[in-house]
């Protein structure tokens, strides 16, 4: 859903958007009239936008749509609902979306794989059973590993694999199942 929708569902102006969320009115409108897309946007700035109209992140990027947007910004939508929501509301949330099966339909396999993951893991430090609904595609795996644009480059900087070994050690297991090299969840701004 854009973000003109959302503000016309929830009767608020941009002028109103611009003072609940702290972004430049400026910015607000420029969004609004698609001169910058939100895409663009840091995730600090769809962060205050999404919580200044109620919604997740992923709500207002529109990744239930058909249009597919960065994986990065999937990534940190997705951990900072986690943070939003809370361990438990975000497993409910998860599985009554069935968001999962969606982006696996469409041939999302990333998002498909880093949301299980995310649920897996959320489920087994919080002691609650896994959902079998998904063990279908839990058998399921990248052809190659995922690592993050950070991992990547510090990679490139250094012109080793050293980067790539490091988070490899220090991946998060179910993430690494589905071959994602990720290992950290819970820090976002």
């Amino acid at each position: 859903m854009n973000v003109n929708k959302l503000m016309e569902q929830k009767a608020v102006t941009k002028y109103r958007l611009s003072q609940n969320s702290g972004i430049p009115y400026t910015t607000v409108c420029d969004i609004c009239n698609g001169k910058t897309k939100l895409e663009n946007c840091s995730v600090k700035t769809i962060y205050k936008i999404a919580e200044a109209l109620g919604v997740a992140m992923e709500s207002l990027l529109d990744f239930s749509s058909e249009e597919r947007g960065s994986f990065e910004l999937y990534k940190s939508s997705v951990c900072h609902r986690v943070k939003e929501m809370g361990d438990i509301d975000f497993i409910i949330d998860t599985l009554e979306r069935d968001d999962i099966r969606v982006y696996y339909q469409r041939g999302w396999y990333r998002e498909c794989l880093y949301l299980l993951a995310m649920l897996d893991y959320i489920s087994r430090i919080n002691s609650v059973p896994v959902c079998t609904s998904y063990d279908d595609l839990r058998c399921c795996k990248l052809k190659e590993p995922l690592y993050s644009s950070g991992i990547l480059t510090a990679a490139l900087v250094s012109g080793s694999d050293a980067p790539k070994i490091k988070a490899l050690q220090e991946a998060i297991p179910e993430f690494l199942q589905f071959n994602i090299v990720e290992s950290e969840v819970r820090n976002v701004v």
